[in-house]
């Protein structure tokens, strides 16, 4: 009924909870990626056979939902200029894949 496996150094713990209980975005994992190649690493491996979703999200062969998440989004999106976190908001949501170099050209746009 239960299995313990580790992630990256991180121990998790998953039950059967039986058929009636299903996977719904209320359960997700998010991937923090310092890079570009990471985001596409992630991305590529964990929709493959899955579904994706926008604005990094996106679910795997099994329903789990992901978040591959690079860490310049929130940084760019935290910018104390609201005109450049709101240009980088709005690049974002028309995204599947997080592209970080057009986050950075929509930030640094004039």
């Amino acid at each position: 009924m239960t299995v313990v496996f580790e992630l990256d150094g991180q121990q998790f713990t998953a039950l059967n909870g039986g058929p009636q209980f299903k996977f719904t975005e209320a359960i997700s994992f998010t991937v923090p990626c310092k890079t570009q190649e990471e985001v596409d690493k992630f991305w590529d491996k964990l929709s493959e056979s899955g579904e994706q979703g926008p604005c990094g999200w996106l679910k795997d062969k099994y329903g789990l939902s992901w978040q591959i998440n690079p860490t310049v989004l929130g940084e760019l999106l935290n910018d104390l200029d609201p005109k450049k976190s709101k240009r980088v908001m709005e690049a974002m949501l028309k995204m599947k894949k997080i592209d970080t170099a057009a986050l950075r050209k929509a930030h640094d746009q004039q």
